[in-house]
């Protein structure tokens, strides 16, 4: 089970995206925040689809951190609008647990890309009555 503090994005920076043009954000490539957690996201579909991967650096369990597997979808852009919100949820291979996440991706005045994102992490439990703490 990820700790709350694995999963903040608000500075995942894209580390291989340098063709981007200006004041254009795109999702594609690897990303890496503040807490050393990474992820690649890979190429958009038509529809705005993207899979990729998730590497956390930090976890509430005694589970040895596993790659895990994300899948999201990017709301289609236009000229005027060159920075866009996404969602992707991160299935947890180490722990009974999914994160989803929803977010947008900003341009600075410098041009560099950054993602704001908030989450919510839910893990099993147990029974329905244990539910009220299955959640973050």
């Amino acid at each position: 089970l990820p700790a709350p503090a694995t999963l903040l994005v608000p500075d995942l920076r894209c580390t291989t995206n340098s063709e981007t043009p200006l004041f254009q954000c795109v999702l594609t490539g690897l990303w890496i925040n503040d807490l050393g957690s990474n992820m690649t996201i890979g190429a958009l579909n038509g529809k705005g689809e993207f899979s990729g991967s998730y590497h956390t650096a930090v976890t509430a369990t005694m589970n040895e951190i596993q790659v895990s597997p994300m899948q999201g979808v990017q709301h289609r852009t236009n000229q005027k609008k060159s920075q866009p919100t996404f969602g992707f949820t991160v299935n947890w291979s180490f722990s009974e647990s999914t994160t989803a996440f929803v977010g947008q991706c900003f341009i600075d005045h410098r041009g560099k890309e950054m993602l704001e994102t908030v989450w919510l992490l839910r893990e099993e439990v147990p029974s329905r009555r244990d539910a009220w703490k299955a959640t973050r």
